[in-house]
């Protein structure tokens, strides 16, 4: 009687997810906050991942303004590149997550926007 029925988002919520991921890459965490303020009144899948796309790129934010910091220490030049590639790879994986309809939870994620 109560059976939950779970349905899989559409393309275009699947393509918009993709996007939020890999707008990631480029724009740091502008792409990801248009679009979160775009689709959060839907709450649907599209919103629920530009929503942890943001709080990544926010994260990676913070973390690349504590490597500027500590470049004077000489750590910074090493914490660079690596960010850098771990947002790189990280947004790749959850375009690939999300264009198959799976939702992706970024590791290491501070969840400052709900």
């Amino acid at each position: 009687m109560n059976d939950i029925i779970e349905t899989s988002p559409s393309k275009d919520e699947c393509n918009l997810a993709m996007l939020a991921h890999l707008l990631g890459i480029f724009s740091s965490f502008f792409g990801a906050l248009v679009l979160w303020l775009v689709k959060r009144e839907d709450d649907g899948f599209a919103a629920q991942e530009a929503r942890e796309a943001l709080n990544f790129q926010i994260t990676i934010a913070i973390a690349m303004m504590a490597a500027f910091m500590l470049k004077f220490v000489l750590i910074g030049f090493l914490l660079f590149p690596l960010l850098l590639l771990a947002n790189f790879i990280f947004c790749l994986l959850g375009a690939v997550s999300a264009a198959k309809g799976k939702a992706y939870r970024y590791p290491l994620t501070l969840r400052l926007v709900s």
